[in-house]
């Protein structure tokens, strides 16, 4: 009877400490929604509104009508898709080469792109952008998605997944099946993969999304902003409206929302395949 009972009370505290910090994580959504669907003076009040209010079309429609919302919107959709598909082809090429292919210098050269890893993204940021104005890429969305276009990181997950999801065994059969490397990353490689990508591919669209730095830097027409720049301009300089800038910021959050919804299984079997073997 004690242990029996001893079970149910560790079950309920794993339950309440789940449930809280559920609560936690879907707050900030919560208060973003909460300060967007009201006003800034609302907000401003002692204490301070807690419930959505009835002010969210209406500051939708007025972070529409300050910005080009839904031209931004198509921006940073395209970059990020892009982007993300880019550095699941070139990333899983590049790992399945340094996991499953023998050549000279590989490990070494395996451990240089790691090493790239350690360097600022900032001290690049004035040799990619003298890359960028020679090659006449200003304003243009190709600045931002060509240097994107393959990260270390990616090489380095992709390459570790690839090591312990795909055995040797399958590569030879397909050799001697006469299918190419290329053939066999395609029809081999990728299908065993499948969480792996589903999970590079999150980050990579969640990083793409929330780019602001690079973006700024590069694309200085308003016509190929991206959202997170165009989110800036609702800051006036004498005036701050929090209703405003959380209504922006809140819609600017619901396609990585969804993104992580229709995806979400496929991430959290990547995060827990090792573990399971």
């Amino acid at each position: 009877m004690n242990q029996v009972g001893e079970k149910k009370l560790s079950k309920i505290i794993l339950y309440v400490f789940m449930l809280v910090s559920a609560l936690l994580s879907v707050f900030p959504f919560y208060w973003m929604f909460v300060v967007g669907s009201n006003t800034t003076s609302a907000i401003n009040k002692f204490p301070p509104a807690i419930i959505p209010g009835s002010n969210f079309i209406s500051n939708s429609m007025a972070v529409f009508d300050k910005i080009p919302f839904l031209q931004v919107l198509w921006n940073s959709i395209f970059i990020s898709i892009v982007v993300t598909v880019s550095v699941l082809f070139f990333c899983s090429l590049a790992g399945f080469a340094f996991s499953k292919l023998n050549f000279k210098g590989r490990d070494g050269l395996f451990i240089f792109v790691i090493a790239t890893m350690m360097i600022p993204p900032q001290l690049s940021l004035i040799p990619n952008f003298m890359i960028m104005t020679n090659l006449g890429w200003i304003d243009d969305l190709k600045a931002v998605i060509v240097p994107a276009a393959v990260n270390a990181f990616g090489v380095f997950w992709m390459r570790q997944y690839i090591s312990s999801a795909v055995p040797y065994e399958l590569i030879e059969a397909g050799r001697i099946d006469g299918c190419s490397n290329f053939r066999i990353f395609l029809n081999i490689v990728i299908p065993a993969v499948r969480p792996g990508l589903a999970t590079l591919g999150i980050f990579t669209f969640m990083a793409t999304w929330n780019d602001f730095l690079w973006p700024l830097v590069v694309l200085k027409d308003s016509s190929v902003h991206t959202l997170q720049i165009a989110l800036r301009t609702l800051n006036d300089v004498y005036n701050t409206d929090y209703s405003l800038i959380l209504t922006g910021t809140f819609l600017a959050t619901l396609p990585i929302l969804l993104v992580f919804i229709i995806f979400s299984r496929q991430f959290i079997s990547g995060l827990t395949e090792g573990a399971i073997k």
